[in-house]
């Protein structure tokens, strides 16, 4: 009995051994396995209701599709553009600049061909006038000047007569007076005197800029059946300087000039 008591037991612990592991597997906390469903396509009759419309929600599909590809596409190419135009005007504006440096470091040329004086630059120019920046020795600006014609001479004149190119003297006087009425200044002298033999009439005059009156000299003088001007504007300590100057280019412009267009004075 004893024996059987014992197989018994023994039996018991083996079949509650091999019970449990498979009743694990089976139960929540064991693994799961699922099924791998194929999608089923659901087949309608060709040519039927739901096959155009199936058909048509297609089509939408690939019009939103294109139109989304050529979407991107066009902004590609406007930002490409965009780089290019981008491109372009920074070599423009290096060039423009460029430029600038060229022209204000290149000489200034008179109408006669001539170099201008030391100390005058090339300014801002008008139709019929070339306007000059004069520096001093250290680079600052010190006065302006300019060339301009103010008409044509009327006839041949005699040593005795006040006019220059048949032009009176007190109309060129006048211009300057308007000139200065509008520029807040006043004309204080006026003669005549010989530059290279001929006839040269000059008017002095002034005008207030701040709290300094500026020295303002004109020069008038027949060249080629052409009255020309050249007016100077500068400090009263720099006015001589600008005299001996514009004695220099009126000599320049009786030897030698070139065609300039008409322009009054302004």
């Amino acid at each position: 009995m004893l024996i059987r008591a014992i197989a018994l037991s023994i039996a018991l612990l083996v079949g509650v051994g091999a019970i449990v592991p498979l009743a694990t597997e089976y139960a929540e906390a064991g693994p799961r396995k699922s099924k791998n469903y194929k999608k089923k396509h659901r087949k309608y009759k060709k040519y039927s209701k739901r096959w155009w419309r199936n058909y048509y929600a297609k089509k939408k599909r690939n019009r939103a599709i294109a139109a989304r590809k050529r979407g991107l596409r066009l902004r590609q190419i406007r930002l490409a553009n965009a780089r290019k135009a981008r491109s372009g005007n920074e070599v423009k504006q290096s060039s423009a600049t460029k430029s600038k440096v060229v022209a204000e470091t290149a000489p200034a040329v008179l109408p006669s061909g001539e170099a201008a004086p030391t100390g005058w630059k090339k300014g801002q120019a008008t139709a019929g006038e070339l306007q000059f920046r004069v520096d001093d020795s250290s680079g600052s600006q010190v006065g302006s000047a300019s060339i301009s014609v103010v008409g044509p001479a009327m006839n041949e004149e005699t040593a005795r007569s006040k006019t220059v190119g048949g032009v009176p003297q007190a109309s060129l006087r006048r211009t300057v007076i308007d000139r200065m009425v509008r520029e807040n200044g006043w004309v204080v002298n006026d003669y005549q005197k010989e530059i290279n033999g001929k006839k040269v009439y000059v008017v002095v005059a002034q005008s207030q800029a701040g709290a300094s009156v500026q020295s303002r000299m004109f020069y008038f003088t027949e060249v080629d059946g052409r009255i020309y001007s050249v007016a100077t504007n500068a400090p009263n300590d720099s006015a001589e300087r600008l005299a001996a100057e514009s004695e220099k280019v009126v000599d320049s412009l009786q030897k030698r000039v070139q065609p300039v267009q008409q322009a009054g004075l302004k």
